[in-house]
């Protein structure tokens, strides 16, 4: 693991392996680089493999909680790839790490080789977000990793279906640090207070469909938990329409978010990658 510091002052975290396509990891909001150990093992011997924790999460400084947003964390993307000399990476945004993949699109497009969206699109359904908010930035309800994983079959049960326990594992400890008898939150707490606004009465949400159209002409992919509720069918179907080149596929057993793991993301990464090169 390495740091680059952005314009602000604050430490970024950053791991790069591999030799090839420039293949940047974005996770999801309250998620680390660690989520994607799969596509670390699967693409290293063919793609330069790249994975960031945004601001206030895993090994990220924790900073003023209104930088958590995507356009600074857009920023901060830039501020990665000039760091290592990159001029092009495709993107892997997984959830808000596709948010800012989007933010990319009008701030930095010159730097895209392309993108691929894990369970994210220009329309989030408001299902996910009630969830989210249930969640964030609250201690976890768990003692240990190995209650929380032996739990994680009831807690996704109808959601994600055919997982190992192996995998479920891996899932909590990337989410959770256990220390002193308790789990811990790997990302800043007050993550919660910089999404609470998009919950007023008032707030209008931006139409972030521009920021897709955008992305015209790059190589673009969508994986899709048929589960999801993030991402509906019928965003999906519409991104669909406006880029009917787009590699996808819907997982059946997954909901939000697949783990990447998947022989039908990797299929859709393989696409994107390939005609990245």
């Amino acid at each position: 693991m390495d740091f680059v510091t952005a314009a602000d002052g604050v430490r970024l975290a950053y791991d790069d392996q591999g030799q090839g396509v420039p293949l940047l990891c974005l996770p999801g909001l309250t998620r680390n680089m660690d989520d994607f150990e799969p596509v670390l093992e699967h693409y290293a011997t063919r793609a330069r493999v790249i994975r960031m924790d945004f601001r206030g999460r895993g090994a990220s400084d924790h900073t003023d909680y209104a930088t958590y947003s995507p356009p600074h964390e857009a920023q901060d993307v830039v501020a990665l790839l000039d760091h290592l000399g990159i001029e092009k990476a495709c993107i892997l945004g997984t959830s808000r790490g596709g948010l800012v993949a989007l933010m990319l699109a009008v701030m930095a497009r010159d730097r895209l080789s392309g993108v691929i969206f894990n369970d994210i699109g220009p329309d989030i359904m408001g299902e996910g977000l009630s969830v989210i908010m249930d969640y964030i930035g609250k201690p976890p309800a768990f003692s240990s990793l190995a209650e929380a994983a032996a739990a994680m079959p009831t807690v996704y049960d109808g959601i994600f279906r055919n997982v190992p326990a192996t995998t479920w594992e891996a899932f909590v400890r990337r989410i959770w640090r256990e220390d002193g008898g308790a789990l811990h939150l790997r990302y800043d707490p007050k993550l919660r207070d910089a999404v609470a606004p998009a919950f007023a009465p008032d707030f209008v949400a931006p139409d972030l469909w521009p920021l897709f159209d955008a992305l015209n002409g790059l190589p673009l992919g969508l994986i899709r938990g048929a589960q999801s509720n993030i991402l509906s069918a019928e965003t999906a179907a519409e991104m669909r329409r406006r880029r009917p080149d787009m590699a996808f596929v819907e997982l059946g057993d997954r909901g939000h978010v697949p783990f990447l793991d998947e022989p039908g993301s990797r299929a859709v990464i393989d696409s994107v990658v390939e005609q990245a090169e």
